[in-house]
């Protein structure tokens, strides 16, 4: 296997009030992608103390299996779902240049 090469964030700012509504729809739309998409090696979702605020974390194999997610229905699904809990989003992409795994010594 190819050592993933590709990662992305993306801040989402939402409309106050629906961060939980919006952290049910994320949740199974990380799960999904890990558990069905073979390019997809992480998907964290993490909670900053703004409380309006979500970020993602995402490992793909390369740019390739990013627009592969991009075109698939559970992404598609989540995007319209999503849609009006949402007013502001930023998306930044990185060349991976260290991937490492937890060692339990």
């Amino acid at each position: 296997m190819t050592a993933p090469t590709f990662a992305i964030t993306v801040v989402f700012d939402l409309v106050s009030g629906q961060r939980d509504r919006f952290l049910k729809l994320v949740k199974e739309n990380a799960a999904t992608s890990v558990n069905v998409e073979p390019g997809c090696h992480r998907f964290d979702v993490l909670l900053p103390e703004a409380e309006d605020r979500v970020v993602l974390y995402e490992i793909y194999n390369d740019r390739a299996a990013f627009d592969a997610h991009l075109a698939t229905s559970h992404f598609k699904v989540f995007d319209r779902a999503t849609k009006d809990l949402v007013k502001g989003k930023a998306v930044t992409s990185f060349t991976l240049f260290e991937h490492t795994k937890a060692v339990v010594l």
